[in-house]
Order: C-alpha cells, then sequence, then structure tokens
C-alpha cells in the first residue's frame, strides 16, 4: 500500500476517472527505501498557465473549448463524489496529440472524496487546514478546507474563466492578504467590465460561477458543462 496519506488520497481518486480529460495512473507503489512513488501517463505539452503567461489573455472561443474539456473531467470526478479542491491553470494541461491539444486534469492529490465522508461518518481533513492554492480557492474552502462540496470546483473554474480571459484575477490587490481579503469580502466584478466582447449570456455564466453563496453558483461540472455548451 503507498505510504503516505496524501498518496494513497491521489491514488484512490484518480484511480476512479477513465476519462480523456484526467491524466491516467498507471502505477503506484514504494521504493526499496520506502518512498512512495507514483506513475502516470506522459504527456507532451503545456499548461494554461504557461500559454496565458506567453499569449496574454486567449480568445474567447479558445477558452471556451478548453473549459468544456475540463468540465468534462470535472463533471465525471462530481458525479463519483470527488471534489478537486485545487483547481487552477497550472492543473490544467493542454496534451499535444494527434495535432490537436487536449485538456487533462491534473493533481487530485489534495482532492474530497465525499462518498468517503458518507461511509465513515467523518472527516480527514481538519477544519483549520488550508487545502489548494488560495488564489483559487472559494470563500467556504477559505474558511474551511473541510466543508466544501462541487460547488468549490466551480469557484474556482469562475477564476479561471476570468483568468485567461481577461489576463487578470476576479480579486486584484497589492499583496496576497489583500487579495485573499478581497476574495474573502467583496463581490467579484462582472467580467463585462473587463472583458467587453464577451456575450451577455457568457458572462452572466461566469458571473454564477464567482457568486459569494454557494447556492447560486452551478451544482456541479454536468451543470456547468450545460451550460457552457448553449453557449456555443
Amino acid at each position: 500500500a503507498p505510504s503516505t496519506p496524501s498518496l494513497r488520497n491521489r491514488v484512490r481518486a484518480a484511480a476512479k476517472m477513465r476519462g480523456e480529460h484526467v491524466a491516467r495512473v498507471i502505477d503506484v507503489g514504494d521504493l526499496p527505501s520506502g518512498a512512495p512513488y507514483i506513475v502516470m501517463e506522459y504527456l507532451d505539452g503545456e499548461d494554461l498557465a504557461r500559454r496565458l503567461h506567453e499569449r496574454g489573455p486567449l480568445p474567447i472561443a479558445e477558452t471556451v473549448g478548453y473549459m468544456l474539456q475540463a468540465c468534462e473531467a470535472l463533471a465525471e470526478a462530481h458525479a463519483a463524489g470527488i471534489v478537486h479542491r485545487d483547481l487552477k491553470p497550472p492543473n490544467l494541461f493542454l496534451a499535444r496529440s494527434a495535432g490537436r491539444a487536449t485538456v487533462k486534469v491534473l493533481d487530485f492529490g489534495i482532492s474530497k472524496t465525499l462518498e468517503e465522508d458518507a461511509v465513515t461518518g467523518r472527516n480527514l481533513t481538519s477544519t483549520s487546514m488550508v487545502m489548494g492554492t488560495p488564489h483559487y480557492m472559494s470563500p467556504e474552502q477559505l474558511r474551511s478546507s473541510r466543508d466544501v462540496d462541487a460547488r468549490s470546483d466551480i469557484w474556482a473554474l469562475g477564476v479561471v474563466l476570468f483568468e485567461l480571459l481577461t489576463g487578470e484575477p476576479p480579486f486584484d490587490a497589492s499583496s496576497r492578504t489583500g487579495r485573499l481579503k478581497a476574495n474573502l469580502n467583496n463581490e467579484a466584478p462582472s467580467i463585462r467590465t473587463r472583458c467587453t466582447e464577451l456575450p451577455l449570456r457568457a458572462a452572466q455564466a461566469i458571473d454564477r460561477c464567482l457568486d459569494k453563496e454557494p447556492s447560486e453558483r452551478p451544482g456541479d461540472g454536468s451543470t456547468l458543462l450545460g451550460l457552457i455548451k448553449e453557449l456555443g
């Protein structure tokens, strides 16, 4: 068995994923030294963080295409009761294959398995633990990493969409602490204030992802996938 809880969690979550848009786990085990290892499929390409850094804001159609693929991975994960909890451009990899870029969602290593919580009646994540990348974490995840569901991933994907289309995050401040405070306390600006060419229905869908109230967001990856498909 894998030696660390985080690796066991990664393998448990990733092993359930069979879709085209999740990086495939091939093998897992322990080295003679006792150090754990994991073997994943080889991916050739670049992540969305690098593409954004090199090109700046991406065209609307290109961004929508990437997010459709990411939502397919999330729809599969959420249907299995798995919340990623660390969605961000570096974890959205553009794998080159047959002359096209295929989005692969990486790093389910801090994922939360809701089914396990229901079966065991307990949660393995301490309320005070910060799990994820604060820049992309939902307000409820910043308050308590334990008490999150699929709608926290929807928030993170909303931040990614905002950043890909505008070149900047929805919450901006001169310091990391200032950004976190803005994330917790300020309403996100409507994306049309920074990307005026975005169609109204697309802007409304992204704005919903960034609603402070989880119940106002699309409920899971499948719901967001449907909304994005309507935009196309």
